[in-house]
C-alpha cells in the first residue's frame, strides 16, 4: 500500500469519522486525538513541532510571537505520515525556524469557515507576526453546488445533509402541530431536484467574489494585529501538471474507482482552469492590497515531472509538504 497513513485520516478525520459538530463553524476535528500519524489538542487543532516542542493554539502555545499557516485540509496536513511533516512543522523545523508556526487548518473548510476559525480562536494565540493563508480549492469546488445551498457566505461540505435534516425537523414540527403533509411540505418548500452546474466562468466568479470578500476581512484583522498577510493559492495536482507521477497515477485511479474526482469537479480540474482562477484571485488581491502567490506554477518549475508530490489530487506526500514549505519560505521571504 503506497499511503498507509491515509487509513488513520479516513477513520477519524473524514465525513464518516469522529468530526465534531460545532456552532458557527459547523464541524471541526476530533479533540485530544492521539496516534502515530496525527495528533490534536483539546480544541481539535493539529499539533506542529518546533525545536522539540509540540505546539498548537489549544495546547502548548509559545510565549513570544508566532506565525500561522491557515487554510483547509492541505494546511491541516492530510497525507503527512506524522505531525512533523505538515507545512507548519516543516516551516518551524527547517525552512523558516526563527519563529514558531501554528497550524490553523480546518479539514473541508471553505474560505468563510477558515476566517471564522481564526476569529473564534485568535484569543488563544500570542502576538502574531505573519499569516500565510494557503487555500483556494474548496471554495471553487463548492461553487458548483446548487444556489439554494450557497446562502450568503458560500456552500459548505455536508451542506446537503444539513439542509435535509433541517427540512425534516421542520416538517415533523408542522405535522405535530396538526398541519397536513401537503401543507407542511408547502410551508418548508420543496428541495431542488434538478441542478445544472454553472459554467466555469460562473464558478470562478462565484468562488473569487466570496474568497476576496473573506480575504479582505483577514486583511483588516491582520492590520489590527500588526501581522503580515499573504494569500497563496494552493497547488492542485491537475493544476501543477497534466501528467501525474507514476505513484500518483496509481493512487488517482484507485480513488476514482471509489469516488470519481473528475466527475465531481468537472471542468475546474485542468491547468487552464487553475490559471484562470489564479488570475481572478490575483486581481482581487491586488484590488484590496494583499500580496498573492499562485503556488501551482512555482511547484511545477521546482519539481521533477516524475516526482511523487500528491497522495490524492489535493493533499501532499511528506516530500511534497517539505518542497512546498521550502518554496513558501523562499518566495515569501520567510527565512
Amino acid at each position: 500500500m503506497l499511503t498507509p497513513q491515509m487509513l488513520q485520516y479516513a477513520e477519524k478525520f473524514d465525513d464518516r469519522g469522529d468530526i465534531r459538530w460545532l456552532p458557527y463553524l459547523m464541524y471541526f476535528h476530533p479533540a485530544d486525538h492521539t496516534s502515530d500519524v496525527v495528533n490534536t489538542d483539546r480544541i481539535g487543532f493539529r499539533l506542529s513541532e518546533h525545536q522539540g516542542r509540540r505546539i498548537s493554539a489549544g495546547g502548548e502555545v509559545p510565549d513570544g510571537p508566532v506565525r500561522l499557516v491557515a487554510g483547509s485540509s492541505t494546511v491541516f496536513g492530510i497525507g503527512a505520515t506524522s505531525d512533523a511533516h505538515t507545512l507548519a512543522s516543516r516551516l518551524s523545523a527547517k525552512h523558516a525556524p526563527s519563529t514558531p508556526w501554528l497550524n490553523f487548518g480546518g479539514r473541508s473548510f471553505n474560505s468563510t469557515q477558515e476566517l471564522m476559525l481564526f476569529s473564534l480562536y485568535r484569543h488563544l494565540v500570542p502576538r502574531i507576526d505573519e499569516i500565510v493563508l494557503f487555500t483556494g480549492f474548496n471554495s471553487l469546488g463548492l461553487a458548483r453546488m446548487p444556489r439554494h445551498l450557497q446562502g450568503d457566505h458560500g456552500a459548505f461540505f455536508n451542506g446537503h445533509e444539513y439542509a435535509d435534516q433541517v427540512r425534516a425537523a421542520r416538517l415533523a414540527k408542522f405535522r405535530e402541530n396538526g398541519m397536513s403533509r401537503r401543507a407542511a411540505s408547502k410551508a418548508v418548500g420543496e428541495p431542488e431536484t434538478k441542478h445544472i452546474p454553472p459554467t466555469l466562468d460562473e464558478q470562478i466568479d462565484r468562488a473569487t467574489d466570496l474568497t476576496i470578500r473573506n480575504v479582505d476581512n483577514w486583511r483588516l484583522l491582520a492590520a489590527g494585529l500588526g501581522a503580515k498577510l499573504t494569500f497563496v493559492l494552493q497547488p492542485l495536482a491537475p493544476w501543477v501538471r497534466e501528467r501525474p507521477a507514476p505513484e500518483e497515477s496509481r493512487l488517482f485511479a484507485e480513488l476514482d474507482a471509489i469516488a470519481d474526482f473528475g466527475r465531481a469537479y468537472g471542468d475546474i480540474c485542468t491547468v487552464d482552469a487553475g490559471r484562470r482562477y489564479a488570475r481572478a484571485l490575483s486581481a482581487g488581491c491586488e484590488r484590496i492590497g494583499v500580496p498573492f502567490l499562485d503556488m501551482n506554477p512555482v511547484l511545477t518549475e521546482a519539481s521533477d515531472p516524475g516526482q511523487w508530490l500528491f497522495v490524492d489530487r489535493i493533499h501532499f506526500t511528506d516530500e511534497g509538504h517539505d518542497i512546498v514549505a521550502g518554496l513558501l519560505a523562499d518566495r515569501l521571504g520567510l527565512n
